[in-house]
């Protein structure tokens, strides 16, 4: 192989990852969306949601390095691999910090969207990239060019504007904003954190996945008890219609793609890049 044809294999894995991961995401923002706020349901329970979705994707990974292992036994070659389902706690352990940036920035995610609209809500998480050049000089030592500082500052300008136009509209929540800022920093961190914990794991995404989740499922419980969503999960009324678990179980099945896409998003460029690409699909969610 040529290092041209060579060269041609890793734009279309990279463009091939990066537009599976828009298309999930922007689907998950939009049932996230109707679980939380929605006519129908309006379940005020933001981490209990993620904490479901953290949950299926355990479960998820389980199944699949089964059929992974069981394709092998079945044709006499592995269809496709997936991570181990053993457990390994030194390395649980290692992917821990992850899971802690991971829970702090789906969980203001969720936070954000419930006190915006779909549309503030990529202007709420629009300094992702601002705060990845700073953290990534502070923690990585990693240097960034003067033009890009220049874009830095657009950035902030923007999103300042955009604040501005919402509190003209009088639909501003102060609360909403504060939860994007601190969903930008999370963001940002978790990429960051990602890049530098796969070495942990052999650069296995799919078993980065997997502890990731592990670890998360542990973390949300005493979140949403602490700030009072189990009140909220005891007065819902929707806990034996289809029209509630439906929406549910998809979100979990997004939740699974969308740690898994982003692991590999990171893999295949870098923090920075993954950062870009959560504009892009911003950009492209408002079009749709």
């Amino acid at each position: 192989m040529t290092s041209s044809d060579s060269l041609l294999k890793q734009y279309v894995q990279i463009s091939a990852v990066v537009a599976a991961y828009w298309v999930v995401s922007i689907s998950l923002v939009f049932v996230n969306k109707y679980l939380l706020s929605g006519d129908e349901l309006k379940l005020d329970a933001p981490l209990f949601i993620t904490w479901f979705q953290c949950v299926v994707t355990v479960f998820l990974c389980l199944g699949l390095s089964c059929a992974s292992k069981g394709s092998q036994v079945a044709f006499g070659r592995t269809l496709f691999t997936f991570g181990s389902p053993k457990v390994n706690f030194s390395e649980l352990r290692q992917v821990l910090p992850v899971s802690v940036v991971f829970v702090a920035m789906i969980s203001f995610n969720n936070l954000c969207l419930k006190y915006v609209d779909v549309s503030f809500y990529y202007i709420g998480r629009s300094l992702t990239t601002v705060f990845n050049v700073v953290l990534s000089y502070v923690m990585l030592n990693q240097k960034t060019s003067f033009p890009a500082l220049l874009c830095c500052t657009v950035i902030v300008g923007g999103f300042f504007l955009g604040v501005d136009q919402e509190s003209l509209g009088g639909t501003l929540s102060l609360t909403g904003v504060t939860f994007g800022v601190l969903a930008s920093l999370f963001v940002a961190l978790n990429s960051i954190y990602i890049k530098k914990v796969l070495g942990a794991v052999k650069g296995d995404v799919s078993l980065l996945t997997y502890y990731n989740n592990i670890n998360a499922c542990v973390l949300f419980p005493p979140l949403f008890l602490l700030i009072g969503e189990g009140s909220a999960l005891l007065e819902f009324k929707h806990f034996s219609s289809l029209v509630f678990w439906g929406p549910m179980f998809m979100s979990g099945v997004f939740g699974f793609a969308i740690g898994y896409l982003t692991g590999l998003q990171v893999k295949v460029t870098s923090p920075l890049t993954n950062n870009i690409s959560e504009i892009g699909r911003a950009s492209c969610r408002e079009r749709v």
